[in-house]
């Protein structure tokens, strides 16, 4: 269902990625230029107390950023205006993370624009809530002509 025919209180599809790798955590460090070794050496992260190597946090939040982005990827013109999110959890090894997302609110501007924001968070298997935030996207009057809103 597209988010243009969402209500608030609706909850969104969910986003299931894979479990994280050790090739996962390498690559997002040269990405993004984090090599904290907390996140791609087991004795590194051992000596600080953690169990074993943790994925980067913002690695969830760039999770969260594709699946508000897949609400709104058939919409043309629709955008991302805000995403906030807090670091609950960590995440590890092999962990396989699940976005969800409720429609919190919807507001049409002056320009007829549509503003929908929506609770988002990642959690692990066993449900626990690694990130959450939330997140406002913009649909432009043009596609919610199109769509009959």
């Amino acid at each position: 269902m597209s988010i243009l025919n969402t209500v608030v209180g609706q909850q969104l599809s969910p986003l299931v990625k894979p479990g994280i790798t050790k090739e996962q955590l390498r690559r997002y460090a040269e990405a993004s230029g984090d090599f904290n070794p907390i996140h791609l050496d087991e004795q590194a992260a051992q000596r600080v107390g953690l169990d074993g190597v943790i994925a980067h946090g913002m690695l969830s939040m760039a999770f969260l950023g594709q699946f508000v982005n897949q609400q709104i990827a058939d919409i043309p013109g629709a955008r991302i205006e805000h995403l906030k999110v807090r670091f609950l959890n960590m995440v590890h090894l092999g962990d396989t993370l699940t976005c969800h997302g409720v429609v919190k609110a919807q507001t049409t501007h002056d320009d007829f624009s549509q503003s929908i924001t929506i609770e988002c968070w990642a959690q692990n298997e066993q449900g626990e809530k690694v990130t959450a935030g939330d997140a406002v996207v913009i649909i432009p009057v043009a596609s919610r002509k199109e769509a009959g809103t």
